[in-house]
């Protein structure tokens, strides 16, 4: 424990500050909520964030490093990085959620029902997630977008797609616990049908795990949506994107360090961001 202030007023223990006697939330979860805050508003109100066109070019100020005018410098047309980067992230993100509302609800449905009923349910819904699994995610979500197209809808639907399989894994398994658990039994043993025990004694318990998964999800997603932006199945140019604008400032890396790594970092903080919230929600674990 290390006293920061003095007489015990402020001190750090173990990654937590107290103020006094009263514990305030753990400095990474702090860090986390304010990312994923922040690219919420982005995404919402990207004109609180900046006035500036996204798409606007402006030649004489190609490739400017990052100054107080252009704070994430320019690119090789002289747009905004900043700008864009603020306008793209609704894309991504929206694309994001779409992804984590088919993961969550796509295998909360399955791993329900797999680990609730069992038997040939079991049987025939854990096959079809060992399908889903058997075939790499990236791989599954380029082969949907590619039928589909590359809209903001498409990608958030081939994400989610790939991520119903990890999802319905973890919720078969909390399922499983539950329907051992004492109140399920006795409830069944009561005479209760099986349909209103799970409405009434499993779906409420899953809350946290599904909560949990949905973090997780939301990670992943942003991660699959840039990749899949960076490898050109996102939004047509000249939108923002974020993997995509990755993917143009590989050509200009050496000298123009900002277009490939400042993108990049917003992503990263972005992923870690999720996951540290799916800790926070799954049982309040410290990182």
């Amino acid at each position: 424990m290390i006293d920061l202030v003095g007489d015990g007023l402020l001190t750090l223990r173990k990654g937590r500050i107290r103020f006094g006697k009263h514990p305030m939330p753990p400095l990474g979860a702090v860090a986390a909520v304010g990312v994923l805050v922040a690219v919420l508003a982005a995404a919402a109100v990207p004109g609180l964030l900046t006035r500036t066109d996204p798409v606007a070019v402006a030649p004489s100020d190609r490739l400017r490093a990052p100054s107080v005018s252009h704070v994430f410098g320019t690119d090789q047309l002289g747009r905004d990085v900043f700008a864009r980067i603020v306008h793209g992230t609704g894309a991504s993100l929206s694309a994001a959620l779409i992804a984590v509302a088919i993961a969550v609800i796509g295998g909360s449905l399955i791993g329900v029902a797999t680990g609730y009923l069992g038997g040939w349910t079991d049987q025939v819904g854990m096959r079809l997630v060992d399908v889903l699994l058997a075939v790499p995610g990236l791989l599954l979500s380029m082969t949907v977008v590619a039928a589909t197209g590359g809209g903001t809808v498409e990608l958030g639907v081939a994400v989610g797609i790939a991520g119903v399989a990890g999802a319905a894994r973890v919720v078969r398994s909390r399922t499983l616990q539950l329907r051992a658990s004492p109140f399920v039994e006795a409830a069944l043993v009561s005479g209760w049908r099986k349909p209103t025990v799970v409405a009434r004694h499993v779906l409420p318990h899953l809350w946290p795990t599904a909560a949990a998964v949905a973090s997780v999800e939301f990670g992943q997603a942003v991660l699959a949506v840039a990749a899949l932006g960076f490898l050109g199945f996102g939004p047509p140019p000249p939108a923002p994107e974020w993997g995509a604008m990755v993917a143009d400032g590989r050509a200009f890396l050496a000298a123009s360090w900002w277009l490939t790594v400042v993108p990049a970092v917003v992503i990263t903080l972005v992923v870690l961001a999720a996951y540290r919230l799916s800790r926070i929600v799954d049982g309040g674990r410290r990182a």
